[in-house]
């Protein structure tokens, strides 16, 4: 598959910005599509602007005719609200904003007819079969759907890329599909919704005491540029069947705990370290079983987690935070 033109939504965030920059280097026409709600235009995404072309739009509305052109080999899918905080904090607000996202998206794909949609889901999908006992760990892609308390928040998030992936699967007749359910990817520009940059963002700021919330869960990250290669492989793997892959690095898992004394390496440790409840609802253990990433792509991650916390932290210490 040629690099050709690639439309991404939520271009301007996280993932977004880094798998357009990617993009570009091999020599794709690259369209951004962002309602800029994450904040500013900052310097990094206004050196990308040179080579790309940004169109604020909020895909909470229908795309208007002529928004955004046609002609495109593939649509990456990545606009959405996320975060634990955001998800407690308005779950309407998530669970809304994701579903029309994605299908007023579908709506200008079946007009546009892309040769491929690629949509961004994530590792909570599985997550709840896990808790339930329908699937083992490290989890494949196979498990069901399941949401074990309906009544907690930070379940619509789940739930919305759950509905996401449905629509793609049963709702783009003639277009190639393709799900990447993302594990705990992390580095630079990442915001401050997750534990990596809240961990370095109080390190950063000398929080004492600091603050540590469920230091003997699990988790597997996965550096950002890693994140980015499976997508690409991804998208450009197999025939017209519709695939659904994990996307992490299964090599190292940690425990909060342990993470957080590789981020103090980095910095100085806090005098003092409470710990403190997990989030409710929050997994036990999650690691992604990457066997059918790695039989479809060869896909091998290749950023171990030192360096991708080095990488992180060297961008967050320099004060880029937007």
């Amino acid at each position: 598959m040629s690099a050709g033109r690639a439309l991404i939504t939520g271009g301007a965030g996280f993932i977004g910005f880094h798998l357009a920059r990617r993009l570009v280097a091999d020599g794709a026409e690259v369209v951004l599509v962002d309602d800029l709600s994450r904040g500013r235009v900052d310097g990094e995404l206004r050196g990308l602007l040179g080579h790309v072309r940004l169109v604020e739009h909020d895909l909470r509305q229908p795309v208007p005719e002529g928004l955004l052109g046609d002609g495109f080999q593939v649509v990456y899918h990545l606009a959405a609200v996320v975060g634990v905080d955001r998800s407690t904090r308005d779950p309407g607000h998530v669970l809304r904003t994701n579903v029309l996202s994605t299908l007023h998206l579908l709506d200008w794909c079946a007009r546009t007819e892309p040769e491929t949609v690629f949509l961004s889901s994530t590792s909570e999908v599985a997550d709840g079969a896990v808790h339930l006992g329908l699937g083992a760990l490290p989890v494949p892609e196979d498990v069901p759907y399941a949401i074990p308390d309906p009544r907690l928040s930070r379940s619509c998030y789940a739930l919305s890329k759950m509905l996401a992936e449905s629509a793609l699967l049963h709702g783009a007749p003639g277009t190639r599909v393709r799900i990447a359910r993302l594990f705990n990817v992390y580095g630079p520009r990442m915001g401050s919704a997750h534990v990596i940059p809240q961990l370095m963002e109080r390190m950063l700021a000398g929080v004492d005491p600091f603050p540590l919330y469920g230091t003997s869960q699990t988790r597997s990250f996965c550096y950002v540029d890693d994140a980015v290669e499976a997508i690409t492989r991804l998208v450009r793997a197999g025939g017209d069947e519709a695939i659904v892959a994990n996307v992490g690095n299964d090599r190292e898992e940690v425990t909060i705990g342990e993470l957080a004394e590789r981020i103090f390496a980095l910095h100085r440790r806090p005098a003092r370290v409470e710990v403190r409840e997990p989030p409710p609802g929050s997994p036990e253990r999650r690691q992604p079983d990457l066997g059918e990433l790695r039989r479809l792509t060869g896909f091998e991650p290749r950023c171990g987690l030192d360096s991708g916390l080095r990488r992180t932290f060297e961008w967050y210490a320099g004060g880029r935070l937007t």
